[in-house]
């Protein structure tokens, strides 16, 4: 059990680390996202001139901030659940259930990783944006550790926003995995040694 409960606490210190800085990325795409929203607002019904990329650019970071936000609310229990039949049921009976119904979500999530990653390294990711330039871009095609960076002023691909998919199925993958160990070691009587995750601050119905 102290192994547990220690594989418990680095693998939660792991996750919180890089949920902290998802968050922290999530929120200037955010900021990036209002920000381009405005000026193409300005441009069109001010000067009378749309800009050709800022709604390019606004769903570009509208998927990378959703990717990097959804590990947290995962984490956080802030995705919309049905918990009736758990409080209903008794204790063990209801953590048997718990972890069958994370299990099932690690499989699925696997599948969606394998799915991200044959997207951004297949033949849709190599096309190019039809507005969007970057100073680098990253080709996944021969795969990690062989990743190619190529700098230089060019259109950016499209495995750029599809990425993020991949990087937030991954996310919620290794969470998945540390919430079937903590859920684990609820079951065998030492959930009260866990370390709490912080609640999910969303008001939802009770």
């Amino acid at each position: 059990m102290p192994a547990l409960l220690q594989a418990a606490r680095l693998w939660g210190a792991a996750n919180a680390g890089l949920l902290w800085a998802g968050r922290w990325l999530a929120v200037g795409c955010l900021g990036l996202m209002v920000v381009i929203i405005l000026v193409q607002v300005v441009a069109r019904y001010v000067l009378n001139n749309a800009l050709p990329w800022p709604d390019e650019a606004a769903r570009f970071f509208m998927l990378w901030m959703t990717g990097l936000m959804a590990p947290t609310a995962l984490r956080r229990g802030g995705f919309v659940a049905i918990d009736m039949l758990v409080l209903m049921l008794p204790r063990v009976v209801a953590s048997v259930l718990m972890l069958g119904l994370l299990a099932v979500s690690g499989m699925v999530l696997v599948v969606a990783a394998q799915l991200g990653w044959a997207e951004v390294t297949g033949f849709g990711g190599s096309f190019k944006t039809a507005s969007l330039m970057t100073f680098f871009t990253i080709d996944f095609a021969d795969g990690v550790p062989f990743v190619r960076v190529d700098w230089g002023w060019q259109p950016m691909p499209r495995s750029h926003m599809m990425a993020s998919l991949m990087v937030g199925v991954w996310l919620m993958l290794t969470v998945t995995g540390e919430l079937m160990l903590r859920q684990i070691i609820t079951m065998m009587g030492h959930g009260d040694a866990l370390t709490d995750i912080p609640e999910n601050a969303t008001v939802g119905a009770e």
